[in-house]
């Protein structure tokens, strides 16, 4: 898919030179903007699939991300992360760009992220609390009876700490979503990235997914960034949402401002799912 150059709307909040390298200058921490992407490319072979992405993440809200199958979503939230290296550009994580960090310094920086994968992706050998702690046995020199107070403490504020000697294959779907989440806590990250955490859930649990999310967002104050298809998730629970198609940010904006857009292409993708109706914008 190629959009026409026209249909390139930026709705709010892009890449502007005048604006982000001038009174909100990039390099520097933002009151507003805790992850900031400025051009970034990124090519695999001869196919390329970020073309200069231009992406402002909100602190402490739900910033939900959109787009087509193999518009390259997951290729963008694995270069926040700094699991993968663009070709050009930058990611300024509270000022600092990751772009140039070596191994040691992205081990660093990723200790402000935590990742809930699809389908929760546990460790189906280990208990509940053995999941939990993982994280902590990588990355911290804590004893064994501290990391078990640490996780059973996070799934306390989940709702889910009777289960800590089961195994995940006994759990519900939506359990297994919240002991996913307590593992991503466990850090005490400030940055919460969830990929496409409503996939294969019915309508219920779908609804549930998403209350999760909200809950977890209010009381950890975490900056939470979804890849999301499920079009009622984006707009029940999202504050900020951004359009990725053909390899930049097409549209961004809150709900109301993504309601209002123009572009053809967005309407389409959104009304297509029947989740909501655009606002009419004819003159």
């Amino acid at each position: 898919m190629t959009l026409e150059s026209d249909e390139i709307e930026i709705t709010t909040g892009e890449y502007d030179p005048e604006r982000r390298l001038g009174a909100e200058d990039p390099t520097q921490r933002h009151e507003r903007w805790q992850v900031r992407v400025v051009r970034l490319h990124k090519s695999f072979d001869d196919h390329q699939v970020l073309r200069g992405v231009d992406l402002d993440i909100e602190r402490g809200r739900i910033n939900m991300i959109i787009g087509g199958s193999g518009q390259g979503k997951s290729v963008l939230m694995k270069h926040l992360m700094g699991l993968l290296k663009p070709d050009s550009g930058h990611i300024y994580v509270d000022g600092i760009d990751v772009v140039p960090m070596n191994e040691y310094e992205l081990n660093e920086i990723r200790k402000k992220f935590g990742l809930v994968f699809q389908y929760a992706a546990l460790f189906d050998s280990m208990t509940v609390e053995e999941n939990v702690i993982f994280p902590l046995v990588e990355h911290t020199k804590l004893g064994r009876q501290e990391m078990l107070e640490l996780a059973y403490d996070m799934l306390g504020k989940l709702n889910v700490p009777e289960h800590g000697r089961k195994f995940p294959a006994q759990l519900s779907g939506g359990q297994r979503k919240r002991v996913a989440l307590a593992r991503a806590l466990v850090l005490k990250p400030e940055i919460l990235l969830y990929d496409e955490p409503t996939t294969g859930l019915d309508p219920i649990q779908t609804k549930v997914a998403d209350d999760m999310i909200k809950e977890t967002a209010d009381s950890f104050g975490v900056t939470s960034v979804v890849i999301s298809h499920d079009m009622a998730s984006v707009f029940r629970i999202g504050d900020r949402i951004s359009m990725l198609a053909d390899g930049v940010i097409v549209a961004t904006g809150t709900r109301s401002e993504i309601l209002h857009s123009r572009s053809h292409y967005l309407r389409e993708f959104v009304e297509t799912s029947g989740a909501v109706r655009f606002e009419d914008t004819s003159p």
